[in-house]
Order: structure tokens, then sequence, then C-alpha cells
């Protein structure tokens, strides 16, 4: 039985049935499931890293370009983190302005800040390496 959401959350272990099956498709999958897990603020649950390697392992054993998946693959990262930087841009403020909120509060954002003030560079650097 086909269950749509195992292949999303899965979609590292489908993959090479997936380029045999749907060929030069499977560049906007990718696409997709990168741009969506870097640049919308409630996918992270999405496979990204484990993706990008098993997707370089696909192109490596000469079932995708690898040129061609490389760079959209980068562009796909780009252009999410900069949605991602636009919506947190636009909507972050707003969010911490409702005084009864539990999750959105001014002094997590107030600690948040002042956090990234004296760890930022280091910290960014390092969160990328880390699950």
């Amino acid at each position: 039985e086909f269950n749509p959401l195992d292949l999303i959350l899965h979609l590292d272990v489908y993959l090479d049935l997936l380029v045999t099956n749907y060929g030069t498709w499977v560049y906007a999958i990718l696409f997709l499931v990168i741009f969506c897990e870097t640049g919308l603020v409630i996918m992270p649950f999405l496979p990204g890293d484990s993706l990008l390697f098993i997707a370089g392992a696909v192109a490596a054993g000469g079932g995708m370009d690898p040129v061609l998946l490389a760079g959209l693959l980068m562009l796909a990262a780009i252009l999410g983190d900069s949605t991602n930087y636009v919506i947190g841009r636009t909507v972050g403020e707003k969010l911490f302005s409702n005084s009864s909120s539990r999750i959105f509060r001014r002094d997590y954002l107030l600690r948040t800040q002042d956090f990234y003030a004296r760890h930022g560079g280091k910290t960014v650097t390092l969160a990328r390496f880390l699950p």
C-alpha cells in the first residue's frame, strides 16, 4: 500500500527507485524538498542532510548528473535560507508582540538576541555540523 507521508519522510530510502521511475523529475523533487527543509519554518522534519548524501551516492553511481545536482541543491538551499530570513524578518517581531503568548515570549527573544550577540558566529558555524 502506497503511503505518501512515508515517501516524504523517507525520501532518502526511495531515491534510487524514484530516479529509475521518474528520471529528471527527481531533480525537481529534490529541489523542492531541500528548499522546503531550509526555507519553511514548519518543515525541519524533512530528510535534508541524509538526502544529500544519498543523492550524491546516486549521482556518483551514474544515476544523476552530479554537476546539475550540486548546482540545483545549492540554489535550493540558498533560496530556502533567504525565504526563511524574509519570513523571520517580516513576521518575527509580530509574533512576540502578544504578551500572553506562552511560546513567543518577549524575554525569550531578548535572551536569544543577547546569546547570539555574544556567541553568534561560532554557534551558527557549529550548528551546521550538529543534528
